[in-house]
């Protein structure tokens, strides 16, 4: 089982992505990724722990953990084109499908989980501008900071007393998907 996580201490995590210390609490010193991953789950808000993890993953990787968050609590109703072209981008990631994914997200007024999954996609690399304008790339914790809205809002539209124990699951699923394992959501009991 070889780790997905892309970075040697959780302290490079926070200096690559500033925004991070917002929703996430910063290691007090020196940390493996994993270790913090694990410390944040198991304060009262782990919630932090799903941002933090959104970030630690690769781009593609944190997407395709966020699709099988969102589908394990949305169940059918995630079962949409957004999610759709999120999980085929992961399968097979190319540049018309990041531009869909993209104008999706653009063109809906809507805030849906499986939006902010298109997002995520739209905004994992390349330009947010049409291809006849000047590159403009998109801020660098932008797809991880989407992987997380999308995750969250599907949480948060669960019953109260299942908000919770929705973003522990997804914590779970995160940190045995950063460590090499599958990213398999269990049902909260």
């Amino acid at each position: 089982m070889s780790p997905r996580i892309r970075f040697a201490d959780a302290a490079d995590v926070f200096s690559t992505f500033p925004r991070l210390e917002t929703i996430a609490a910063r290691p007090a010193g020196p940390i493996d990724p994993l270790a913090h991953a694990r410390h944040l789950f198991a304060s009262p808000r782990p919630a932090g722990a799903v941002a933090f993890l959104a970030h630690v993953l690769p781009r593609r990787e944190a997407i395709w953990w966020g699709c099988q968050c969102v589908e394990a609590i949305l169940g059918a109703a995630a079962r949409d084109d957004n999610l759709g072209l999120a999980t085929q981008w992961v399968r097979e990631p190319d540049e018309p499908q990041r531009r869909e994914a993209l104008a999706l997200w653009q063109a809906s007024g809507q805030r849906l989980p499986t939006l902010w999954l298109a997002r995520a996609v739209g905004y994992s690399g390349g330009s947010l501008l049409a291809p006849d304008q000047p590159p403009t790339p998109p801020a660098p914790d932008d797809c991880a900071l989407s992987v997380n809205a999308a995750i969250i809002l599907a949480a948060t539209s669960a019953a109260p007393a299942l908000i919770l124990p929705w973003v522990r699951s997804c914590a779970e699923a995160g940190m045995e998907f950063a460590a090499g394992g599958e990213a398999r959501v269990g049902r909260p009991t």
